[in-house]
């Protein structure tokens, strides 16, 4: 039998993100990937295969001799300018301050990108909000620099908050940072327009360094009016590159689906660029060299446009499918996901005990479905608070294919049906 870590000297017990902990609980009940009778609708992840009208996937890669040395910690020059001039093209047409290579910084995966933020920044209060992903938890905390504050998202408020209401809280628990996702994982709400310019100016006027991250900021519903792509940034209301407080994180990881590449980026501040990679070069070191080069093609505007048209058609098909599922078997959102690919579903109509969210989880491994409880999304750094939210709720992905998507909700019937 295996000793508990805090047995060891020295060592702490780390918890598991929600994702990975549904994932090794499903594997004890004999799920694996690649198991065709298994639909994991807990997932975090895209689907990666071929879209219909979406550019040819990379298969395969050469892997140059120069790219079997380390690559700058910040990322490889080339990669650090394509990355500025997509935004540069597709958010800062004709305006004076332009992304340089010096505002960009490559890291291994968003994880990675924000632990070298958060290991940058002081002796500060930094925001978060609640509900959000599971990962900056343990990221919150890991780090004792700053004081992690949460602000509430109130769901009779469709989990957003105005700015007016956002500057209360910058100005009234001092915060000198704030975290979010956009769109959130796991409510699927954004913010864009004159709603995000708001946000940006608040930074400014507030002296509040604001980190997007902007991962799932191609998938949005519904689309455009003009059949062009929806994608946001805050990128697009910065009026000084260098001396606005705005920082952004994306990636190949959903935007581009490409998961296992990881392959993320920074954009931000030259002063930022330059702490977050001295970080990295006790942290992690640098992201992959050959990736970073394979990467080179996939930023092209032309490419970037025709990706994220495919995902809005195909991924707005499943978000479709889900809700009209999902609504027949008396589940519902408290507020439809506009962004992501993600259902934060309230199970309150449920009969006891699918009504909570642990539970609903462990009656679906029974009938090979995973789902991730919402208590995982109660981001509450170092335990310091002891209510717990979010019990009769959980996270479902459309992130899957079509038909491991409907082979899911499938089971999620039988599970209600045995209940009934």
């Amino acid at each position: 039998m295996m000793e508990p870590l805090d047995s060891i000297p020295g060592f702490r017990s780390v918890p598991r993100t929600g994702v990975i902990y549904v994932t090794h609980e499903a594997t004890r009940h004999g799920f694996a990937y690649g198991k065709d009778d298994w639909a994991n609708l807990g997932q975090g992840s895209p689907e990666t295969g071929s879209l219909p009208g979406a550019p040819q996937r990379v298969e395969s890669l050469a892997v140059s001799a120069s790219s079997l040395q380390y690559a700058p910690v910040a990322g490889s020059r080339a990669l650090c300018q394509a990355v500025a001039d997509l935004y540069n093209a597709r958010y800062r047409r004709g305006k004076k301050s332009q992304y340089t290579a010096d505002n960009v910084s490559i890291a291994s995966g968003g994880r990675l990108a924000l632990t070298r933020l958060a290991s940058a920044l002081g002796n500060i209060n930094m925001g978060h909000f609640i509900p959000d992903y599971t990962a900056y938890e343990e990221l919150l905390g890991v780090f004792k620099a700053f004081s992690a504050i949460p602000i509430l998202l109130r769901p009779e408020k469709g989990y957003k908050i105005a700015p007016a209401d956002l500057r209360e809280e910058i100005l009234g628990r001092g915060l000198s940072a704030l975290l979010a996702s956009n769109p959130c994982n796991p409510t699927g709400q954004f913010m864009e327009g004159p709603e995000l310019a708001a946000w940006c100016a608040l930074g400014r006027e507030c002296q509040c360094s604001m980190i997007f991250d902007e991962f799932y900021s191609h998938y949005i519903y519904p689309k455009h009016p003009d059949s062009k792509p929806r994608m946001i940034s805050a990128a697009e209301f910065v009026e000084d590159v260098n001396k606005d407080p705005i920082v952004v994180v994306d990636g190949l990881t959903k935007n581009w689906r490409y998961p296992g590449w990881r392959i993320s980026w920074t954009l931000g501040p030259k002063p930022v660029i330059e702490a977050i990679a001295s970080a990295g070069s006790f942290l992690d070191g640098g992201a992959n060299h050959p990736f970073q080069n394979a990467a080179l093609p996939l930023l092209d505007p032309a490419h970037v446009e025709q990706e994220s048209m495919a995902i809005q058609s195909h991924f707005g098909s499943k978000r479709a499918k889900l809700l009209e599922r999902l609504e027949a078997m008396n589940i519902t959102p408290d507020a439809k996901p506009d962004g992501a690919f993600y259902v934060w579903a309230n199970l309150s109509k449920l009969p006891p005990p699918l009504n909570d969210g642990m539970q609903f989880f462990r009656e679906g491994l029974k009938e090979k479905v995973i789902v991730v409880p919402g208590v995982f999304f109660d981001v509450n750094p170092g335990h310091r608070r002891a209510q717990s939210r979010y019990n009769n709720y959980c996270r479902i992905s459309f992130g899957p294919e079509m038909g491991k998507l409907e082979l899911g909700l499938d089971a999620l019937e039988r599970v209600i049906a045995k209940y009934r």
